[in-house]
């Protein structure tokens, strides 16, 4: 019996080897022949031979336009191409993987204790640890050694997955406890989890195949936890010196602990609300805080009596259009008489516009604003005279009059609104006390779960996603191509001066994401796996998929919401 039982064993593992399948990989004009199941990174160590020496500067694969972590296993027909470290996937990669390195070592250092990621500031995430002791600096250096030991020991990072319950139970055990709750509201049979030595985590995207490439980072301490230092993109082997923004980490910590005191602080607790039923009241109560700020800015307004204009600054899709309406209505209820001008208006239009060093239009400099003309408009406002103002027509990329004209009286005062507000050389004729700025930062306290944040720049992206489609026909792979640009003039011309505002507001509202995906999915859905943005739709897909869905009629018609999705009481 034992005797057949091995020749039948035998026969199962012949017809396996004779089964396995070929697989073609190109890449570049190369085409390769390979065994179906093989990992990305065993075709890179043992076939493209001219990665050799670069090996530890590839953070992942793409395939067929999908990002796919090193360990990945390649079973169809695909196109390769590898992601270096010194490309936004690349570095994205790095900070997740990152973050994963540092979860890792609070285990062994604090078992049991919870540590928690807050919001990026300056090339850097904020971390807390939840102990009854406020972190030391010995403490902090000893998680610091303890990452430093996983990097030398050049530790795999591996994948698996669990069976549901297994992994509810992995993370209860290991006291991951906004992660377990996330569970509750998107219920996969498998889940896929990442294991560094005991610990094992969540992570929505692909980390490094090991710990050796995790070799740039530091931890600062700073206020009540940390600073998780990490590389920018374009210097990935180098930290870059640290310029702190007090203004904007304290509009953080005072929205973060508001999301405490109402028990809202991640996605499921979010959930958990709108499963509950209790939507309407926290979009209230959200919406009430934000006007609420909104109002506090216009009291400050008022008590510098010399202004004359207020520059409304922040990145794209921050809500700056929106938040100038809102502003003007409260304004208003204290005496003024606001006039609005948007900076889109004064756009050189398509055939002047500036090209970046790629000889593409470059909408976010500077440059392509005719800051002469805006001054000389300004003055004439200033001086009592009527002024016609210009319009912009996007599709046509034209500027146009239609007849606008403004003047402005004595209990007048002018609000404009653009990427530029902040920086003196738009309106370098103006003097500075007649000039009151404001920045406005989508910040969303929630997170994902204790270990994955959201990114600003993710939730602006979803917003200006929607928008896009819905009033300037662009779809999203079209919103995602141009991205790039826009975070490399945000970095260039927002962000630097962020720190000169005479006041702060954070425009993120902590149900949005909900009322987005409604919009966001589908669009994301149609992009092709033929299209290059197809990684990054995926990626938001994977996001997006962490938040139950809020029907749009909950969002209130003068919220910031509407400047997105449509239907707003404000006319844009």
């Amino acid at each position: 019996m034992k005797k057949n039982c091995k020749k039948v064993a035998f026969c199962l593992f012949c017809l396996i080897i004779i089964d396995m399948k070929e697989i073609t990989l190109t890449f570049e004009t190369k085409t390769l022949k390979v065994e179906q199941g093989r990992t990305a990174m065993s075709v890179l160590e043992s076939i493209m031979e001219e990665f050799a020496p670069k090996l530890n500067e590839i953070m992942a694969v793409r395939v067929n336009n999908e990002i796919r972590p090193l360990a990945g296993r390649l079973n169809v027909n695909a196109a390769l191409e590898p992601v270096f470290a010194n490309t936004r996937d690349g570095a994205a990669i790095y900070r997740r993987s990152l973050c994963f390195l540092l979860a890792a070592a609070s285990h062994a250092i604090f078992p049991g204790v919870r540590l928690l990621v807050g919001h990026s500031l300056d090339y850097g995430y904020y971390y807390t640890v939840e102990k009854d002791t406020p972190l030391t600096e010995s403490e902090i250096a000893a998680l610091k050694a303890k990452m430093l030991e996983f990097v030398d020991s050049d530790m795999e990072i591996s994948r698996q997955y669990l069976s549901f319950a297994d992994a509810v139970a992995l993370l209860e055990r290991l006291n991951l406890t906004e992660t377990r709750k996330m569970l509750n509201y998107n219920c996969p049979p498998q889940v896929r989890v990442n294991t560094l030595g005991d610990f094992s985590d969540l992570y929505f995207g692909p980390l490094v195949f090991k710990t050796g490439v995790l070799k740039v980072f530091d931890l600062l301490p700073y206020h009540k936890g940390f600073l998780l230092r990490y590389p920018r993109a374009c210097e990935p082997d180098k930290l870059p010196h640290f310029e702190d923004v007090p203004k904007l980490f304290n509009i953080y910590s005072e929205y973060k602990e508001w999301g405490k005191r109402l028990g809202v602080t991640s996605s499921a607790s979010l959930n958990q609300l709108i499963h509950d039923g209790r939507t309407d009241d926290f979009i209230d109560i959200t919406e009430t805080l934000q006007d609420k700020r909104i109002s506090q800015i216009a009291d400050m307004i008022h008590e510098r009596a010399e202004a004359k204009v207020v520059l409304i600054a922040g990145p794209s899709s921050s809500g700056k259009t929106t938040t100038s309406k809102k502003l003007a209505l409260q304004l208003q209820s204290i005496g003024y008489q606001p006039k609005v001008i948007s900076l889109d208006n004064y756009y050189v239009g398509r055939d002047e516009n500036p090209l970046d060093e790629n000889g593409k239009p470059d909408y976010e400099c500077l440059e392509a604003l005719d800051v002469g003309l805006l001054n000389e408009n300004l003055i004439d406002l200033f001086d009592g005279k009527t002024v016609e103002i210009p319009s912009y027509d996007f599709a046509a990329g034209k500027r146009f009059y239609a007849g606008n004209t403004m003047k402005l009286a004595d209990e007048d005062i002018l609000i404009m609104e653009g990427i530029h507000g902040l920086n003196d050389k738009l309106t370098p004729r103006i003097p500075k006390e007649k000039k009151f700025k404001i920045y406005l930062s989508a910040l969303t306290q929630l997170n994902l779960d204790d270990h994955n944040r959201i990114p600003t720049s993710d939730n602006r992206l979803i917003r200006r996603i929607v928008r896009d489609y819905n009033f300037r026909g662009k779809s999203a792979s079209d919103t995602i191509s141009m991205w790039d640009n826009v975070q490399k003039g945000e970095r260039k011309h927002i962000f630097p001066f962020q720190g000169n505002a005479d006041a702060m507001l954070n425009t993120a509202l902590d149900y949005e994401l909900g009322v987005l995906k409604v919009y966001a999915t589908p669009l994301l859905q149609c992009v092709s796996p033929f299209q290059r943005e197809y990684a990054e739709a995926r990626r938001l897909l994977e996001f997006l998929r962490y938040f139950s869905p809020i029907p749009s009629n909950y969002v209130p018609k003068h919220s910031i919401i509407r400047e997105f999705i449509g239907g707003s009481a404000f006319t844009y």
